[in-house]
């Protein structure tokens, strides 16, 4: 087994928690159950790599089995990646069977023309995810195991999750490759970002809604009786904050929002003026570029009305964000805004 081979395995084992280590390792599946019981898992973590090293020699492990372990480990581990989403067009609206091996090979054979030394690895899940790991090299220099590209790509849908590599100019590739390997012309991003991949999908897939079912509050339990020249006061008090918290039910419902931690949108509106002013000679729309982050946005929108820092309801410019998501492409074609984008030849 190559030396690199090697080392890439012992860190990988290195980076999993202690345990949980059998646990994942069975799900390689490359070291036999007889194997993995000589592992003792009660010693340090290091002792442990180097025995699952030694046990990969006497199998001849390669890199692509090792890049296998890589991705079982990233995808329970998925919320330590930036994920951005990506969204597919067809020239048409016919729809085509899907095939697997059609697919792998067509990513490959796309990528390896374009670079020679690159290491593919594809899993698929339960869920009808293909995960695929990609390690690039350049024309001179084998692939850098460590700083790969993940691709999970749903089949039958337009959507794909992308967490790229620290080199920026790989993304054009990978993009190309994803619209040859599954038959769309035009991919683009959709500006949504988090370390929750698991969000973003409910969001994308509508698995996430919005609009729940108002309910009406318990008026709320005051521990002191008010003297009687403040109880309109009291009152008034109680009924904004009913109002506030039914508005942001109905805008946000009830459970839990997704973790969206980076959203954008171009926005174009008509600049109002008086005519007399004369502030504006041509009528000419008025463009922004309007950026959110937060470590959880849509909790961070859903708490400005009860904080106080926003009127009920929020503007729909706020809360159009998840809505907005399937409705990407037809936004922007409607404007005719659109960011760079890697257009199949």
């Amino acid at each position: 087994m190559d030396e690199t081979v090697a080392e890439y395995i012992r860190r990988t084992v290195l980076k999993i928690p202690k345990d949980e280590m059998k646990m994942m390792l069975q799900k390689w599946g490359f070291l036999s159950e007889a194997q993995l019981q000589t592992l003792n898992f009660h010693q340090i973590k290091d002792n442990i790599s180097q025995e699952v090293v030694q046990l990969c020699e006497e199998n001849s492990a390669d890199i692509k089995q090792a890049a296998v372990l890589d991705i079982i480990y990233n995808h329970i581990y998925q919320n330590k990646r930036m994920w951005s989403v990506y969204q597919m067009k067809k020239s048409g609206e016919e729809l085509e069977y899907f095939d697997i091996t059609d697919f792998k090979k067509k990513f490959k054979r796309r990528l390896q023309s374009a670079l020679k030394n690159v290491t593919i690895t594809f899993k698929e899940y339960e869920d009808n995810a293909i995960w695929i790991r990609v390690a690039w090299g350049t024309p001179h220099k084998k692939p850098n195991q460590y700083k790969p590209s993940y691709v999970v790509y749903h089949s039958q849908t337009p959507y794909v999750f992308i967490s790229p590599s620290v080199l920026k100019s790989t993304l054009p590739l990978l993009c190309q490759a994803l619209i040859v390997a599954s038959n769309y012309h035009d991919i683009r991003e959709m500006e949504l970002r988090s370390h929750s991949l698991n969000s973003l999908k409910d969001i994308v897939f509508k698995r996430y809604s919005q609009n729940f079912q108002t309910c009406t509050p318990k008026p709320l339990q005051g521990g002191n009786v008010e003297p009687e020249n403040d109880i309109r006061i009291v009152d008034e008090n109680r009924s904004e904050k009913e109002r506030i918290h039914r508005l942001n039910q109905e805008v946000f419902g009830s459970g839990p929002q997704p973790i969206l931690e980076f959203a954008q949108y171009r926005l174009e509106t008509m600049f109002k003026s008086d005519p007399k002013m004369e502030v504006l000679d041509k009528k000419e729309p008025f463009r922004c570029l309007v950026k959110f982050s937060s470590p959880h946005l849509l909790e961070s929108l859903k708490s400005l009305a009860p904080a106080g820092m926003a009127d009920a309801p929020l503007s729909p410019l706020l809360t159009c964000i998840p809505h907005k998501a399937r409705n990407y492409f037809k936004i922007r074609e409607k404007k005719g805004l659109y960011p760079e984008s890697f257009v199949s030849p």
